[in-house]
C-alpha cells in the first residue's frame, strides 16, 4: 500500500505504563505499512484519559507532532471497523486508536494494529492511521 496523501494522523491506544519506545516502534511500523514517511505525520491522537500518559506524550514530542485528545464520548460516536467491548469497558469507548485517527483525520488508511509484547503476547499499544482532514 502506498500513501497518496500529504499528511496522516496516527490514532494511539495504550495501557498504563507504555513506553515512548513502544509507541514509536508501532507508529513507525504503521507509517511504513501505509507507505507514509514520518514527516507526513501531522499528529498523534488518543482519548483524553491517555493524554497525560508519559509514553504517549514523549512519543509525540520525539516525532515533533502535537498530541490531540478527544473525550471518550466523542470517540464512541465514531463508527469503526473493529470495535471492542473490552476497550469500551476500560476506556468508555469501543475504540481508541481507530476512532481517534478517524476523528482527527478522514479516511482510514491502516486499521488498528497491536504491538507484540516482549513475551510474544499482546503488547501495550495499538495504532491506526488515517488521512489528515
Amino acid at each position: 500500500m502506498t500513501c497518496a496523501c500529504d499528511r496522516v494522523v496516527a490514532g494511539v491506544g495504550a495501557r498504563a505504563g507504555v513506553t515512548a519506545g513502544e509507541v514509536l516502534e508501532l507508529v513507525r511500523d504503521v507509517l511504513a505499512e501505509a507507505g507514509a514517511r514520518p514527516r507526513e505525520l501531522a499528529a498523534l491522537a488518543t482519548v483524553e484519559a491517555k493524554g497525560r500518559e508519559p509514553g504517549i506524550v514523549r512519543a509525540a514530542e520525539a516525532l515533533g507532532v502535537p498530541l490531540v485528545t478527544y473525550p471518550a464520548a466523542r470517540l464512541a460516536a465514531v463508527p469503526v471497523p473493529h470495535p471492542s467491548d473490552e476497550v469500551r469497558g476500560v476506556a468508555g469507548t469501543p475504540s481508541v486508536a481507530e476512532a481517534a485517527a478517524l476523528a482527527a483525520g478522514g479516511e482510514l488508511l491502516v486499521p488498528k494494529r497491536a504491538a507484540r509484547g516482549a513475551d510474544g503476547g499482546p503488547g501495550r499499544v495499538t495504532c491506526a492511521l488515517a488521512r489528515a482532514g
